[in-house]
């Protein structure tokens, strides 16, 4: 699918995220990449054969300090 040098990772690579954005829609929270996976805004994600990925978001920053 992607036709960028190099090339973006695929939607089976952990990294898929790194995937340039070739589509966005901030309004509904989410965005297609050149690798077919579909990113929400609370870092849930939907492969292109379907399956999800549930958010997998860090700890808040105010949870981290001290």
């Amino acid at each position: 699918m992607c036709q960028h040098q190099p090339t973006c990772p695929s939607a089976e690579a952990t990294d898929r995220e790194a995937a340039r954005i070739i589509a966005c829609f901030p309004e509904q929270g989410w965005s297609l990449l050149c690798n077919g996976v579909i990113v929400f805004e609370d870092t849930g994600e939907l492969l292109p054969d379907g399956r999800t990925i549930a958010p997998h978001r860090g700890p808040a920053r105010h949870a981290l300090v001290a």
